[in-house]
């Protein structure tokens, strides 16, 4: 080194704080690269997405190598700055050329090109892949000896891998839909988040109750059997005999209709056009029925609890609706003919709405863990069947009850405006 003049020493610690702010900013741009993107990129044809996403497949590896490569560099400054001070300062040299090179390489190698690289890391990430591509094959014997010195010691500690994991689970995929913002339309997003929740809802949450399926009574006179398939506002109907419980099949109106214009129709006729009935377990999550429906090659079905009752009948459609919402209704929302605004600006709402759709659509937070109804809520909090004008204060909201019939909660009053939390 003495022969060497001290300018020439100066550009070497020049050309190695360089190197080591590249591996510095290499290291930062590999490690802040959205592996997503990455792929997305890599399955694209991009070369350098493709270079950095198979350098990121063992993290271990490329980590080692960058290690090496800025250790090397930064000892090797130390060095020629602890002799570039010696030769300007003498034995006090030592100290300052310490104090002067930590400054460079924190501001030079390390804070500056971090930052950069964690601000624009595909810019410094796919260039860079290239030359730590090439490095990793030069200095493999090296690289490979540190990564089993350190998978010895990780094994130590109990770790048996060093793979990483970049799936996401339910909630961060939740995260990433709501952050995308502009990205992805706000109704797209309504939609993704909808069949995320389809496993948090049952059929039992969707199903049309017992007591509201439109049914055909096969044992009623055949003049009301044939006005209900007129008049049916759907186009299958369950058909039954006498009771529900006792349900033959469902009927395509299109059939039934087909025998009319044909003047065949008759009950017998009726009940040979039924198609056969298909059941659902209550308690069963959307996203299972909808895969369920899909493999049976079914629309319909009625559910049903643990004693075989019919509980209630979930279509297809209502699956469907739970993710794209109402076909029934326009893009604009529009209030629920179950739920009417007042003049003092309290809601007057049919107790027998879906607490469910009732949250939905005013935003609401009555507990969805329990009955279905709002009927049914009310009735499990009072534990009585409530005379009409009780008031009382359910989930924070204040209620009235306005209209009690046939042992039922038909009608109450909400007040949002008077919500306290609970």
């Amino acid at each position: 080194m003495e022969s060497i003049s001290t300018g020439t020493l100066l550009l070497f610690l020049f050309v190695l704080i360089l190197i080591s702010a590249y591996f510095s900013g290499s290291e930062t741009a590999m490690m802040t690269l959205n592996r997503y993107r990455l792929r997305h990129l890599a399955n694209s044809g991009h070369k350098g997405a493709e270079r950095a996403l198979k350098l990121l497949e063992r993290p271990d590896r490329l980590i080692g190598l960058i290690l090496i490569g800025n250790n090397l560099v930064n000892i090797l400054a130390s060095a020629i700055a602890t002799i570039i001070g010696l030769r300007l300062w003498g034995d006090l040299g030592v100290a300052i050329a310490t104090g002067i090179l930590t400054l460079l390489v924190l501001i030079f190698a390390e804070v500056t090109p971090k930052t950069l690289a964690a601000l624009h890391p595909e810019r410094i990430a796919y260039p860079s892949s290239l030359l730590l591509r090439w490095l990793l094959v030069c200095l493999w014997p090296f690289v490979k000896l540190m990564n089993l010195i350190t998978s010895g010691m990780l094994r130590l500690m109990g770790i048996h891998s060093v793979a990483t994991n970049d799936a996401l689970s339910q909630e961060e995929l939740r995260t990433v839909v709501h952050e995308a913002g502009a990205l992805i339309p706000q109704r797209h997003q309504d939609m993704l988040l909808s069949i995320l929740d389809l496993e948090k809802v049952t059929v039992e949450d969707i199903m049309v109750p017992r007591s509201d399926i439109y049914a055909i009574n096969v044992n009623d006179d055949f003049k009301v059997i044939n006005r209900q398939v007129v008049t049916s506002p759907h186009t299958r109907v369950l058909v039954y005999r006498d009771n529900i419980d006792d349900a033959v099949g469902f009927i395509h109106l299109r059939d039934a209709l087909r025998l009319q214009s044909k003047e065949q129709f008759s009950k017998s006729s009726l009940l040979r056009a039924v198609k056969e009935l298909y059941f659902v377990p209550e308690g069963t999550p959307l996203n299972v029925q909808l895969a369920n429906f899909q493999q049976n090659k079914e629309r319909i079905g009625l559910v049903v609890d643990e004693y075989g009752d019919i509980q209630g009948l979930v279509t297809l459609e209502d699956i469907l609706e739970e993710i794209v919402g109402d076909f029934t209704t326009s893009m604009i929302p529009t209030p629920s003919e179950d739920i009417s605004v007042q003049q003092d600006g309290s809601y007057l709402i049919d107790a027998s709405i879906n607490i469910r759709d009732l949250n939905k659509e005013m935003k609401w937070d009555f507990p969805t863990d329990g009955p279905k109804t709002l009927n049914g809520l009310i009735l499990e909090y009072l534990e009585e069947i409530p005379a009409a004008n009780t008031s009382l204060r359910l989930a924070g909201y204040p209620i009235e009850i306005v209209e009690v019939a046939d042992n039922m909660i038909k009608s109450v009053r909400v007040i949002p405006g008077h919500y306290r939390a609970p």
